[in-house]
């Protein structure tokens, strides 16, 4: 591969959509395919839509996966089977977790390609903005014939080590994200229990050491009842139990990881999984 990339992103969902985009906003040519073909359609303005998987990567450059899950991934990346090209690579953005990491590497192996294991953080909006920070892991000759991906896609990014170690990462990250997510909605609701407004809360801390843009973003859109998804609730209460798997694997105490869990199950039984995360203070 030299020169300009062609990317076949596969799952234009919440944060393909924007990505794609994005991609193809940097001058580089995109297929998309969506397993529900009309998000694929709504690109058509700027990336050739493919009918199947196969027709998707064939002759690509790169081939980006954002999907929901492990299982998604690797029941797409198989229709790929016998498709893709021996310089092709595998430029894997979904968050699978540990276990899934793994049976991506396997995976990789038995298609014969390069695989990158370069998960993001950031929701629907960094996803439109390209300021999403790509955590990439994957061999060292791929980094700069991905070069052009990520700077379209991205506002840094960082290269931390061999394939799987960006989703050990990103786990982390996502760790600290469910516990401020969940910290801001239980001291929103004891203001409010112990008789007061409250918005005091994030009157209280806004400027000072202990507030933070996500604080105040996700804690008005509680008060507001603003729950258009950037970052569904179910999606959320999935990376939870993938950061649980880790935290047991690598034999890990994460204290008010189990209590966050519990948290946003209860908000998803309550059917408010497809709203945006912040609607896990409808259940407290």
């Amino acid at each position: 591969m030299a020169g300009t990339p062609t990317v076949a992103l596969l799952g234009v969902g919440t944060m393909g959509a924007g990505m794609a985009r994005n991609i193809a906003g940097a001058g580089l040519p995109v297929r998309v395919w969506n397993r529900t073909a009309d998000k694929a359609r709504v690109l058509e303005d700027v990336a050739e839509v493919a009918a199947s998987v196969a027709e998707a990567v064939d002759g690509a450059d790169v081939v980006l996966t954002m999907l929901y899950d492990a299982d998604s991934v690797v029941a797409t990346m198989e229709q790929a089977r016998g498709h893709l090209g021996p310089e092709t690579i595998w430029l894997q953005q979904s968050t699978v977790g540990v276990e899934g990491s793994d049976r991506m590497i396997s995976l990789a192996n038995d298609l014969g390609v390069a695989l990158v294991d370069a998960p993001v953080l950031g929701t629907r909006k960094p996803a439109e903005d390209g300021a999403l920070v790509v955590l990439a892991s994957g061999p060292e000759d791929t980094h700069e014939r991905l070069a052009p991906v990520f700077e379209a896609i991205g506002s840094r990014t960082m290269w931390v080590g061999e394939a799987g170690a960006g989703s050990r990462l990103k786990l982390a990250a996502n760790a600290w994200v469910a516990t401020v997510l969940e910290g801001v909605a239980d001291s929103l609701t004891l203001t409010r229990d112990l008789g007061l407004d409250p918005a005091l809360f994030l009157e209280a801390i806004a400027g000072g050491a202990l507030d933070a843009p996500y604080v105040q973003i996700k804690g008005n859109a509680m008060l507001k009842g603003d729950y258009t998804p950037s970052f569904a609730l179910a999606a959320v209460l999935k990376d939870v139990d993938l950061i649980l798997a880790a935290a047991r694997g690598a034999g890990t105490d994460l204290g008010p990881m189990p209590g966050v869990r519990d948290h946003l199950a209860r908000a998803v039984e309550a059917g408010h999984g497809d709203l945006d995360m912040a609607a896990t203070y409808l259940e407290h």
